[in-house]
């Protein structure tokens, strides 16, 4: 039975707008036992005492908030990525509720997870959910289906809370036999060097359809959850093809 510890899921903010939002979610954070905090190109800044206002006592998650300005570099060592959407989106990607997320994570609870989140205004960008293993839909009265940041997050952290608690029905994994998925960040490695060699070759053509053919392959990879094996086996053959 494995004996490693579970690795909490972190909560990703990408380009929020509002310090009162960063607040809120620190506040349901610490309401549900989540302690990391990320926030990639925030738009309203570094957490500040609009934010600690709004937290209730929640300042050590503030304290502790990693700034990004690059995404790439916020994912990079996530190997479960969910990204929480509304709207619908043009990508075959498994639909979670935040309960069914909760037990994904469970699932895999050694591994390094994360809720990611949107713009208060324009939610998630296609680049950024292609990276994710699924997308979080939250059901909500279809008559009114309006969430903001911190109701969001913290329905996705009281489901995993929830499911922690040692009465609760879990599925136990023996990571010694389990191989764990590639961390974003050697997934992105892969997908550059393919595409390099590919523009190398004149794949690319016309030109302009270039960023959707990259969109679609990315895509396609990502729906096969890689291992770290996988990824160095991929990037050997790409390698191998482009020298012969």
């Amino acid at each position: 039975m494995n004996s490693l510890p579970a690795a909490l899921p972190a909560i990703l903010l990408s380009q929020t707008q509002l310090q009162e939002n960063i607040g809120f979610v620190a506040r349901a954070m610490a309401n549900f036992g989540l302690t990391e905090l990320r926030l990639i190109n925030p738009q309203c800044g570094a957490p500040n005492e609009r934010a600690s206002a709004t937290a209730s006592g929640a300042d050590e998650i503030l304290r502790n908030a990693k700034i990004y300005t690059d995404y790439a570099e916020a994912v990079a060592d996530i190997q479960h990525l969910y990204a929480c959407t509304a709207r619908l989106r043009d990508m075959e990607k498994p639909v979670f509720s935040p309960e069914e997320a909760a037990g994904d994570i469970m699932n895999n609870s050694v591994e390094q997870s994360a809720f990611l989140f949107g713009a208060e205004r324009s939610g998630l960008e296609n680049e950024e959910i292609l990276f994710a293993k699924a997308i979080i839909r939250i059901p909500v009265n279809p008559a009114f289906s309006s969430l903001n940041l911190g109701q969001s997050v913290l329905l996705c952290a009281y489901e995993y809370f929830r499911l922690r608690q040692p009465n609760a029905n879990q599925t136990a994994i023996d990571n010694k036999e389990k191989k764990s998925p590639a961390p974003v960040g050697e997934v992105i490695d892969f997908y550059e060097h393919l595409e390099n060699e590919l523009q190398a070759a004149g794949f690319f053509k016309p030109p302009e359809k270039k960023p959707a053919m990259i969109r679609n392959l990315r895509n396609i990879f990502s729906r096969v959850a890689l291992n770290e094996q996988e990824v160095r086996m991929l990037r050997g053959v790409v390698r191998s093809l482009a020298e012969k």
